[in-house]
């Protein structure tokens, strides 16, 4: 039976779970937060006082928090085309509906809350340029992203476990920041998120495990491919009006770098706690390969580490079009 063949046969055999797994990690749309349960209430006399006060308090914040938070919006934003990416996984059949459709879509829907409301902070805020980031998050999903994982259910699990915990990370720094510079508000509004983030972490990393259970070798293989080709962020075309794909990423991850929302340690230590959590040193059954596969990711955090010391992020801002120092 072709590789192929037997991620499908794994997933069909998993399908039968994806019914808890939606009960356990997902939360029903009655029950979930939505974006104006934070936001000023447009219905209300004092809409326009509570929108002044978000304003006012807005002032505060600093030019690389702004760019971090817009850029971790125009991610959010872009769900289309990761909708698109996990609706074309092995396994996933949309037209069916079967399992696995169900729970992208369920998935989606939770996500895409999180742009909604980041969207309509920014927006209220007057601190941005909105046409710039709405033409750049147009850009986002036009261009699409390849984060090499192709078809493969193993390898897109390993990168849904990682990017959703780095999510966390972001959004979690992002509300710890807001909080030190009096934005209660909008520091529990990124807590929320990061909420989400973390509890769709716990499920997708819940997946591998039990890929891990019933093909311990294809799995460990594929959290090696997805390691040595190197995680990259979803927003990795990420580009400003006007401009080619070039290097906007770069200078948005610098921006983020420098204020401590995401950093290079960071990627190695979520690149740690997926080696804990999978306990990839007590895994049984392996085949040669894999037992290599094994020893190379049981050394690449402290490899990793090494090279994250000789990190040079630039002391200087680059100037987004999205935020305009005249307007901070």
């Amino acid at each position: 039976m072709s590789i192929k063949n037997i991620r499908l046969e794994v997933m069909q055999f998993l399908e039968n779970k994806v019914e808890g797994f939606m009960e356990q990690y997902l939360i029903p749309v009655e029950s979930i937060w939505q974006p104006s349960d934070f936001l000023p209430n447009s219905e209300s006399d004092n809409f326009l006082e509570e929108v002044k006060e978000l304003r006012e308090i807005s002032k505060d914040l600093p030019y690389d928090f702004w760019v971090a938070m817009v850029g971790d919006m125009i991610t959010e934003e872009a769900l289309p085309t990761y909708e698109n990416w996990l609706m074309e996984v092995e396994g996933v059949d949309n037209l069916e509906r079967n399992g696995w459709a169900q729970w992208v879509r369920q998935w989606t829907g939770e996500e895409n809350r999180h742009g909604d409301l980041l969207n309509k902070y920014l927006y209220l805020s007057g601190r941005v340029n909105m046409r710039e980031i709405e033409m750049t998050t147009q850009h986002l999903i036009n261009d699409g992203f390849d984060i090499g994982t192709g078809r493969d259910p193993y390898k897109n699990f390993v990168y849904t476990s990682f990017q959703e915990l780095a999510t966390y990370v972001s959004h979690n720094r992002v509300s710890q920041l807001a909080k030190s510079y009096g934005d209660k508000k909008l520091s529990k509004m990124c807590k929320m998120i990061a909420g989400d983030e973390m509890r769709h972490h716990h499920a997708y990393s819940h997946f591998v495990t039990e890929i891990f259970k019933v093909d311990p070798s294809e799995m460990m293989l594929a959290f090696q491919y997805m390691m040595k080709a190197k995680i990259v962020m979803p927003a990795h075309f990420l580009r400003e009006s006007g401009n080619k794909i070039s290097s906007a990423f770069e200078h948005f991850s610098d921006s983020a770098q420098r204020i401590g929302v995401y950093t290079a340690n960071d990627y190695v230590e979520i690149m740690q706690k997926l080696i804990d959590k999978w306990e990839i040193d007590k895994i049984v059954g392996l085949t040669d390969e894999a037992e290599k596969a094994r020893d190379y990711l049981m050394k690449l955090p402290a490899r990793m580490a090494r090279i994250s010391e000789r990190l040079v992020i630039p002391s200087e801002s680059f100037q987004f079009k999205w935020v305009e120092p005249a307007r901070l």
